[in-house]
């Protein structure tokens, strides 16, 4: 997108934002004392009862919607919703420079519309549809709209999850709706020395039931009109739960238009690491991409033990400390490597571990693996193998029976 029509759209943004309310807060301290000016003691005990009751629900659609109710009250939404306000600028202002050419247009799971009117905003010649579950929220967002003018949207209380949908639609968006599950760990890998899977069609099967995205994409998919697109943006940027649900996608006829595009932006003071945004389609073409399982690249520098040497740090953190997917490739090319104790077991989640500490050269290691994705690698020099003997030990614990020694 050019840089002068991305920059036009960040200032609507930002300017349709305010017309909300929310405001941009820099830190944490800023933030609760704006919570103090608007909630009263009874306010914030209401609003920790309904998230503990959210996150305390199983399938909980009647928390959920609880939930939302309290927060789509209208004294509460600058506040509240000000807390998303770098996801609203990031994934609203990639959305609105998709919408071109759409002439129907669906926000699933739209809650009080904040994005959804700046969608209308910007397709005065589109008919635009919000749909969400809250009772609260569809009655302000229909308020919203009509402040707004917005004769080209509606929104309509519906739960996806127990209702079919009408009409037809050449732009679908759904985001933070389809896949709420946020514990739900996805399908394991094949072996913790990979990131294959196996194409597992129960496991599949199971992964689309329990998190009730097949039922979801189902039913968008049944009013995606022909050559329709969907931009999609879940919590799925764990490679195990983004594996299934692009095979979700997939499997229902939806294929990347673009590269899927890692999202990251701040809830206030605490960095998110989101999505990826999705825009898929129902198209035949050759030119479609296809879709990759492999993991995120990650921008830890490569390891290169000769300049290890030279590193001066504090003497209680180690040479080097990679948390990403890339530590396999790190470990896999230790030289000298030389394994003086490891374990690999299953853990109660039912996800394989592996763990070993040992020596490459001048220095010590240890590294861990596990079969949802988790990798780290730790390179300390000799003088401090104690540390990464010790971190083994608290990972492992002294009740393993499965643990391989060597003779040191």
């Amino acid at each position: 997108m050019p840089a002068d029509r991305n920059d036009e759209i960040h200032k609507a943004l930002r300017e349709h934002l305010a017309w909300w309310g929310l405001r941009h807060i820099e830190s944490d301290a800023a933030y609760f004392a704006w919570q103090r000016e608007v909630f009263t003691a009874e306010d914030l005990a209401t609003l920790h009862r309904s998230i503990e009751a959210k996150r305390a629900a199983i399938g909980g659609s009647a928390a959920d919607i609880a939930f939302y109710d309290v927060t789509a009250q209208s004294r509460f939404v600058p506040a509240l919703y000000s807390q998303r306000y770098e996801y609203y600028l990031a994934v609203g202002s990639r959305i609105a420079a998709h919408l071109e050419g759409a002439q129907t247009i669906l926000d699933v799971g739209c809650g009080i519309g904040l994005l959804t009117t700046f969608y209308a905003q910007r397709c005065p010649g589109a008919t635009v549809v919000g749909i969400d579950r809250s009772p609260a929220s569809i009655t302000l967002a229909r308020q919203r709209a009509q402040a707004l003018g917005l004769s080209n949207l509606r929104f309509e209380c519906l739960d996806l999850d127990q209702h079919e949908l009408s009409g037809r639609y050449d732009l679908i968006v759904a985001t933070h709706t389809l896949l709420q599950a946020e514990q739900d760990p996805g399908i394991p890998s094949s072996a913790w020395q990979d990131f294959s899977r196996a194409l597992e069609a129960g496991a599949q099967s199971d992964f689309e039931q329990r998190t009730g995205v097949g039922r979801r994409l189902d039913r968008l998919r049944k009013v995606l009109a022909e050559n329709g697109r969907m931009i999609l943006f879940e919590k799925t940027r764990q490679l195990a739960r983004r594996v299934p649900f692009q095979r979700a996608l997939a499997a229902r006829g939806l294929m990347p238009l673009r590269s899927p595009e890692p999202i990251r932006y701040r809830s206030i003071e605490e960095v998110t690491d989101d999505g990826p945004l999705y825009v898929t389609g129902l198209v035949s073409s050759s030119n479609i991409l296809p879709w990759d399982e492999a993991p995120e690249p990650d921008d830890v520098p490569l390891l290169q033990l000769e300049q290890l040497r030279s590193v001066r740090i504090d003497p209680e953190q180690p040479l080097y400390e990679n948390h990403e997917a890339s530590a396999q490739q790190a470990w896999l090319g230790l030289p000298a490597k030389q394994v003086v104790e490891q374990v690999t077991r299953t853990e109660t989640d039912g996800r394989q571990l592996h763990v070993e500490w040992g020596r490459a050269g001048e220095f010590a290691y240890l590294y861990c693996a596990n079969t949802f994705d988790q990798r780290q690698l730790v390179v300390v020099d000799q003088a401090r193998v104690g540390m990464v003997e010790t971190y083994y030990r608290e990972i492992v614990g002294e009740q393993s029976t499965s643990q391989q020694r060597m003779v040191r």
